[in-house]
């Protein structure tokens, strides 16, 4: 890991990191209305259930490479964050490369990610 990262800010999305950016620049009294302001808009949004698209997976190829496989499941769960799997998925890839993985272990474990990834964005939303 490169010094000075912090291994959560891969996780969140570019405008949550900038959110929490300005939101930390402001003074506490300022914070307090932020604050308040989410929490009112969450309210009003409260009323409208955010539904979830189910995957629609596409069919894994006899001899798939693995970035068709990354591309596939990319176009099965287009709901995920692509920024959020790009770490690990970056990581099997060099896996892949630079020590020989067989690509169907990769592929295997990439669509485990997303699965995985997929039901963690369900549960985080009920």
């Amino acid at each position: 890991m490169l010094v000075g990262t912090n291994p959560l800010q891969s996780t969140i999305k570019p405008s949550n990191q900038r959110l929490l950016k300005l939101f930390n620049q402001l003074d506490s009294a300022n914070q307090t209305t932020i604050l308040a302001f989410i929490e009112f808009l969450a309210a009003r949004q409260e009323s409208q259930p955010l539904v979830i698209p189910k995957p629609e997976l596409l069919p894994r190829s006899e001899n798939e490479s693995v970035v068709k496989a990354l591309k596939r499941l990319k176009a099965s769960y287009p709901m995920l964050e692509s920024d959020a799997l790009l770490h690990t998925s970056s990581a099997l890839m060099t896996e892949h490369i630079m020590q020989g993985r067989p690509a169907s272990e990769v592929i295997d474990e990439l669509e485990q990610l997303f699965a995985s990834a997929y039901q963690q964005l369900i549960a985080n939303t009920l």
